[in-house]
């Protein structure tokens, strides 16, 4: 029998173990929204998920209702836009999720997003401080470079800040550089797993291709990097200005999340690319960076190196920092304008 389950399976290439499915909830601020409708729905086919709070300006009773009747085990409530409705969503949550904001339109940059996520982030993250402390907060708002720190800036100045609990979810550059590379090599794209770190926008995406045997040369891997770099503009064009890269980012977050609650519910060698709260770069300024990243029970467990790469990819590493130095202070600097 073909059922919900078998689908999650089929799209995320995961099994499940009854003997590791423990209680979790996981709430999803902008659930009614581009990104959150699929990403509540692959986190409705998700096993390990016992509740589902779904929360938004609007819809979310009745997302709520629809995937509720989807036949997996987990319960599911949408909350209205109300301050006690947004605590009730998040009280007791061990993972929010947080893709609430403005989508890419044409022309637009992430960093043209900027004004509007700013604000949806940072009253979200304000309400997450407040009733969710202790649960992992995973930012898919864009731009991730500086909506990140403007939550961690948020948790700060209440006394609630874990570093080891904030994540950038920067899954999709991953799953695009692997995609984008079984086609020029015609392998199965569920075998690849190409490292891409830095941010997550433009310039500051930054895949190498050399720790994961590949070899690329002249315009073909200037080509290739491009379209890692700048794959959503491509979404955004397809999309003739209706929206931007919604479902595969609702699975990205899916698969995130289901990494993450792997860890905690103790698997081992669990590993993800992530932003967060890192020390690789902190000696330049830098407080936030993407690289692979274990997880654990208590959310990060071991921040990986960057490791060895080549002079190209040293090259695009010089201009990511670059860019996500101002990325990150200007999340900074919103909040001190505007706390």
């Amino acid at each position: 029998m073909f059922t919900a389950r078998h689908v999650f399976g089929a799209v995320q290439r995961r099994s499940f173990s009854a003997s590791t499915r423990q209680a979790s909830k996981v709430t999803v601020l902008g659930a009614a929204g581009g990104i959150g409708q699929p990403l509540s729905l692959l986190l409705k086919l998700n096993p390990r998920v016992s509740q589902l709070a779904l929360y938004d300006i609007r819809l979310a009773p009745g997302v709520a209702a629809d995937i509720g009747h989807i036949n997996t085990k987990s319960e599911v409530r949408g909350y209205d836009p109300t301050p006690s409705g947004l605590g009730d969503a998040l009280r007791g949550s061990d993972i929010v999720l947080i893709p609430a904001g403005v989508p890419r339109k044409p022309g637009m940059t992430r960093d043209d997003l900027f004004n509007t996520n700013a604000s949806i982030v940072r009253d979200l993250a304000k309400a997450a401080a407040e009733h969710a402390p202790e649960a992992n907060i995973l930012i898919i708002s864009n731009p991730v470079n500086s909506t990140v720190p403007i939550t961690a800036e948020v948790f700060k100045a209440r006394g609630v800040y874990n570093p080891k609990r904030l994540f950038g979810v920067t899954t999709l550059d991953v799953v695009r550089a692997s995609r984008f590379i079984s086609q020029l090599k015609n392998t199965d794209p569920a075998n690849e797993n190409i490292t891409v770190v830095g941010g997550h926008s433009g310039a500051t995406i930054v895949p190498l291709l050399s720790q994961s045997g590949y070899s690329l040369t002249g315009a073909t891997l200037d080509e290739y990097v491009r379209r890692v770099q700048f794959g959503g503009d491509e979404v955004v064009q397809a999309k003739d200005g209706a929206g931007s890269a919604t479902l595969s980012m609702a699975m990205a977050g899916a698969r995130f999340a289901e990494s993450l609650l792997k860890a905690s519910q103790g698997q081992k060698n669990v590993i993800e690319p992530t932003f967060v709260d890192s020390p690789l770069y902190k000696d330049q300024g830098i407080e936030f960076f993407a690289s692979n990243v274990e997880l654990g029970p208590s959310g990060v467990e071991k921040i990986h190196p960057i490791g060895k790469i080549t002079e190209y990819e040293q090259k695009l590493l010089d201009a990511c920092l670059a860019d996500l130095k101002g990325n990150i202070q200007k999340g900074v600097n919103f909040i001190k304008e505007k706390p």
